[in-house]
């Protein structure tokens, strides 16, 4: 009886003290109360604490991807941090009660409301509070940083205060963000996850919104940089998807080749095994590769990536002295094809040809029985562990693309699993492929966009990929996307403008998603897509040193987006997650505002490791992370990027810079009208001129319009006088140079003009 009088008097003390503790120190309470619960489910650090002022007031700006990124600051900083939020989310008494702990500054809607909190932020400031707020105003749909709202001004009038950029980094995934479409209706990704709060050093009160969301943006891909070793092992990720998948279609080709997933797997399996006893050396790391997009081709990309050797899909639209310049410069000892598709190019390769053919007869009963029981009896992580796939780091090799040579010859971009696989992640978020989509690949493999997209996440986030070696074929392609009824489409503008003329509306019925890139999507070429089939583009951005992408506006049929928009017709959409923009001065390479076009950098984990063997080349594009991209561009207000040009692209005359693009857009106008041809018409280029620096040269192929009607043309759209070509800078050719990849052959453009001016190579 003793010892129970004692226990009751011990709970009551207890109860008494947490009463009186709740009362009184309310912040205290919470704060223990909640502290063992987000230390059972999450591991949390801080980087950079040491920006964060001891004391005086700040403004904490943070970028907003769950539910309780609030929670989680409060718990990462040992300051006090009085957040601005929406007071609809505060209904009960239990949630007014955490919210006073805590001094938060409620808005409860309508003029008044904002303006008091605004008054309240402001006074908190001047008193040396740390006053937070999420400037997006709303929780990210994809994990894209979004537009900052302007109230931070406002509530930074009339004080001295400090901003505090963080980014908070670990909570895409959990039932608290948008991750799979949804809201707390899902499992967990990860149990335990690591919660990063990254805090970046202060910045004055007159800092302008671009400036503050490019730090918080900029601290993101520090995240993501940090935490690259988190991203999948894309070929573990294939294997275990293609199990998953079973007899489902997973691959298939214009050549009648298909595989389920599980078929799929066998086959490159068995591959692999054939190719480690009959082919490679034990440390022969570099495998050139000489294939067009096709389910041989992907099981050969993913067979040397189980293997852990670096693929080189090898570019088969040059000469060979190119390919052989390709080989070279990785010391490539084989270089795996096939006979079918040897006969249709003529190369004369300085390696060992491998085709699959002579392969495929050299894979024993063995290789495929040993290969049939990994797929299919053997749990997904030992085999995993047999392949020592496990032993893949983030910053492992895993392909060498190599540019396209418009401007010299190629440069082997060297490309981490962690290059990729963020690419492969920054895909699903944005247009979050699932098993009911198939996507279309004919964008070769030795093209970044091809290989990272059409193969790779293709074959890696659920869905099918089916694929053509010719991507100007469009009969093929109208009929291989009608027969697989294929959901995604990723390719160029003159690639569509050549479906738009010859693909019957029925055969692209059943598109959801068309991603285009490469070039400039002329404004027309929206709506003919939409009118005829039924489906908006949308435009993205990329380059192969990141992997390729940086930016996509979100398509109209995948967007989640709420209170803020996703994509802006003009623009090739925000950056990714994890990636940060920020646009320079040419000229002296000061940070430029909103609007204001300069040289645009990035950065994030998908910035190339190199370029192979050209270590002073890499290291003039990238430094301290951030990769020189050579383009022009601005952000607008919404955060989304504008291209208006590449550097090299634009000319020095008399002291002014003229865009050789926007002077081929006009022409491109004056020359389509009333023209069928859906081939590139026109190009604007530059050669040396003793007076003015350079001469504008325009390149055109046959028309029945004058020079002079041509110029007319470009002053009447509103030119100025320099960006108009002179009467004796027009000429005829009977097609502009192009690479394999659709892309402008800008060195052959301008070897051409030399030529047709007769000009001396300076």
């Amino acid at each position: 009886m003793y010892t129970l009088t004692v226990v009751l008097c011990l709970i009551a003390i207890f109860l008494a003290v947490a009463v009186f503790t709740a009362v009184k120190f309310p912040r205290v309470f919470v704060r223990c109360l909640f502290r063992p619960f987000l230390e059972i489910f999450y591991r949390g650090r801080t980087v950079g604490l040491e920006n964060l002022p001891a004391e005086g007031g700040c403004l904490l700006v943070s970028n907003h991807i769950s539910w309780i990124d609030g929670i989680l600051i409060l718990w990462l900083l040992p300051r006090n941090v009085r957040f601005v939020v929406d007071g609809g989310n505060f209904h009960s008494k239990l949630a007014d009660y955490f919210a006073s702990a805590f001094d938060t500054i409620l808005m409860m809607g309508g003029p008044k409301s904002i303006g008091r909190a605004i008054r309240s932020a402001r006074e908190g400031l001047n008193n040396g509070d740390i006053v937070g707020i999420f400037a997006e105003g709303t929780i990210t749909r994809t994990g894209q940083l979004q537009a900052f709202k302007p109230g931070m001004t406002k509530i930074l009038q009339k004080t001295n205060a400090q901003i505090l950029p963080v980014h908070i980094e670990g909570m895409w995934g959990s039932i608290f963000s948008f991750s799979g479409g949804k809201f707390f209706k899902k499992w967990p990704t990860k149990f335990r996850r690591t919660i990063t709060l990254y805090v970046g050093p202060t910045l004055p009160v007159d800092t302008p919104i671009s400036l503050v969301r490019t730090r918080v943006q900029s601290l993101g891909a520090q995240a993501q940089v940090d935490n690259r070793k988190e991203l999948p092992v894309l070929a573990a990720r294939a294997l275990r998807v293609w199990r998953n998948r079973g007899k489902r279609m997973q691959a298939a080709d214009t050549t009648g080749v298909e595989a389920g997933g599980r078929d799929l797997l066998i086959r490159t399996l068995a591959l692999r095994r054939c190719l480690r006893r009959e082919v490679f050396a034990a440390e022969e790391q570099f495998v050139g590769v000489l294939l067009p997009p096709s389910v041989g081709a992907v099981a050969v990309n993913v067979a040397l990536a189980a293997d852990r050797r670096v693929s080189a899909n090898l570019n088969y639209t040059v000469s060979s002295e190119v390919m052989n310049h390709c080989i070279a410069d990785l010391g490539i000892k084989h270089v795996l094809t096939s006979e079918r598709f040897l006969e249709k190019i003529d190369v004369e390769l300085d390696a060992e040809i491998v085709s699959l053919e002579q392969i495929k007869t050299k894979i024993s009963t063995a290789d495929k029985a040993i290969a049939f029981l990994q797929a299919t009896v053997v749990p997904a992580w030992l085999l995993e562990r047999i392949l020592r796939l496990n032993k893949i780091q983030a910053d492992d090799l895993l392909t060498v693309i190599f540019t396209s040579g418009s401007t010299g010859m190629p440069k082997g971009v060297m490309l981490s699993n962690a290059n990729i696989s963020h690419n492969v992640d920054a895909i699903d978020r944005a247009i979050r492929l699932n098993s009911e989509d198939t996507v279309v690949g004919v964008l070769p493999f030795f093209h970044s966009f091809g290989y990272a997209i059409t193969l790779w996440a293709a074959q890696t986030l659920g869905c099918a990929g089916i694929y053509h070696f010719n991507p100007l074929d469009s009969k093929q392609i109208g009929k291989l996307t009608q027969k697989y009824k294929a959901t995604v489409f990723l390719g160029t503008p003159t690639f569509l403008r050549g479906y738009i003329r010859r693909v019957p509306q029925e055969q692209f019925e059943s598109l959801d998603v068309v991603v285009v890139g490469a070039e400039k999507m002329p404004p027309d070429l929206f709506d003919a897509f939409e009118k005829k089939f039924g489906v908006r583009p949308v435009e993205g951005y990329g380059t192969t040193e990141m992997s390729p992408l940086v930016s996509v506006n979100i398509p109209p049929s995948r967007s989640q987006a709420k209170y803020q928009p996703d994509r802006v017709e003009g623009s090739v959409g925000r950056p990714m997650p994890g990636i940060s923009a920020r646009i320079l001065s040419p000229d002296d390479g000061t940070e430029m505002g909103t609007g204001e076009d300069g040289l645009l950098m990035v950065t994030g984990p998908n910035v190339m490791r190199g370029y192979a063997g050209q270590d002073a080349l890499t290291e003039k594009a990238v430094v301290d992370g951030w990769y020189s991209t050579g383009d022009i561009a601005h952000v607008d207000a919404d955060g989304f990027l504008h291209i208006t040009g590449r550097l090299s692209r634009f000319s020095k005359i008399a002291g002014e810079m003229v865009p050789h693009g926007r002077i081929e857009e006009e022409l491109a106008k004056l020359l389509s009208e009333g023209d069928e041809d859906d081939q590139l018409r026109v190009c604007v280029t530059a050669i040396p001129d003793e007076k003015k620096g350079e001469k504008l040269i325009v390149l055109h192929t046959p028309t029945s319009r004058t020079v002079d009607e041509l110029r007319e043309g470009l002053r009447a759209a509103g030119l100025p006088n320099l960006f108009v070509p002179g009467a004796d800078g027009f000429y005829e050719v009977d097609a502009i140079p192009m690479l394999g990849t659709g892309k402008l052959d800008l060195k052959g453009v301008k070897d051409l003009a030399i030529r047709q001016t007769s000009s001396p190579v300076t």
